[in-house]
């Protein structure tokens, strides 16, 4: 996976976060059996600026806590025959490989989850950059069904990796 990292957030996170996210994002594709390399961009954030971004993209005046935008969208989440299919529109031409899709993550949030749910930042992090990379690959968690999807392939995700509550 080929990450590519926009760190615009004031307070500093404590642990290697590139590595954490590039662990996660490949845990996530692993499972997910994606077909080839992929890529992510991924902007560490203020509220304000994904306050600006959640109300401008979503009409949503707010902040929250990650947003992902992705570059491919799915008939049936991790279903890759059509992104396979329309390759030359989905590949990055200098690297070769599939462009997922933005990833914005609140820094502040992450902390602030964190200590509200008890458990590391960096477990926070992992699991909304876990969460956003479902989305990336056409995962939702609308209906409660999805929901439940979702929540098992992040939680299985993590675990793989050792990143416990």
């Amino acid at each position: 996976m080929k990450l590519y990292v926009d760190y615009e957030a004031e307070k500093e996170l404590d642990f290697d976060y590139r590595e954490t996210a590039m662990q996660v994002g490949q845990a996530v594709l692993e499972a997910e059996q994606f077909p080839g390399e992929a890529e992510v961009n991924l902007s560490l954030t203020s509220d304000a600026e994904i306050h600006r971004v959640n109300r401008e993209f979503r009409d949503i005046d707010a902040p929250t806590d990650v947003l992902s935008f992705p570059a491919i969208f799915f008939d049936v989440p991790g279903d890759f025959r059509e992104m396979l299919e329309n390759e030359i529109i989905y590949k990055n031409p200098d690297t070769g490989h599939m462009m997922l899709g933005d990833i914005m993550i609140s820094i502040p949030r992450v902390f602030d989850q964190a200590s509200a749910y008890g458990h590391s930042v960096k477990r926070e992090f992992a699991f909304l950059f876990a969460h956003s990379m479902l989305h990336l690959l056409g995962y939702d968690h609308i209906k409660p069904e999805e929901a439940k999807v979702m929540e098992a392939k992040q939680e299985n995700a993590l675990e793989s990796l050792g990143i416990h509550r």
